[in-house]
C-alpha cells in the first residue's frame, strides 16, 4: 500500500474527528451506556481536538506521532465499547467505526 499524501491524511483525520464527535454524542444519548465508556470516548474526542493543529499543519513524523496518540485512545474506547454490555448496539458501533477509521488512517501512513 502506498503512503497517503498529506492532503489525504488531513481529509481522513477530519472524517475521524467527526466520527469521534458523533461517537461521543451517541454515547452521551445512550442512557444505558456506562460512565466508563462515556469518559473514555470523551477522552478520545479531546485527544483528536488536541492533535488537530498538528495533523493539519505538521510535518510527516510529527503527524504520525499524533495519529499514534489518537489511535491509542481509540483502542481504549474500542475495548470499553466491547466491554459495555448495556450500551446499545448503535452506541458500540459508533465507537467501533471511529476506531476503524483511525486504524486505517495510520495503516495508510506506514
Amino acid at each position: 500500500m502506498a503512503k497517503l499524501a498529506q492532503a489525504e491524511v488531513v481529509k481522513r483525520f477530519l472524517q475521524f474527528e467527526e466520527q469521534s464527535y458523533q461517537a461521543m454524542e451517541t454515547v452521551g444519548a445512550d442512557t444505558e451506556a456506562s460512565l466508563v465508556l462515556a469518559a473514555v470516548v470523551q477522552e478520545l474526542y479531546r485527544k483528536a481536538k488536541k492533535v488537530h493543529p498538528t495533523v493539519t499543519s505538521g510535518d510527516a513524523p510529527t503527524v504520525r506521532e499524533a495519529i499514534i496518540e489518537v489511535e491509542q485512545a481509540a483502542d481504549s474506547a474500542k475495548v470499553a465499547a466491547e466491554a459495555d454490555v448495556r450500551a446499545q448496539q448503535k452506541t458500540r458501533q459508533a465507537v467501533l467505526d471511529a476506531h476503524l477509521t483511525i486504524c486505517r488512517l495510520k495503516a495508510g501512513m506506514d
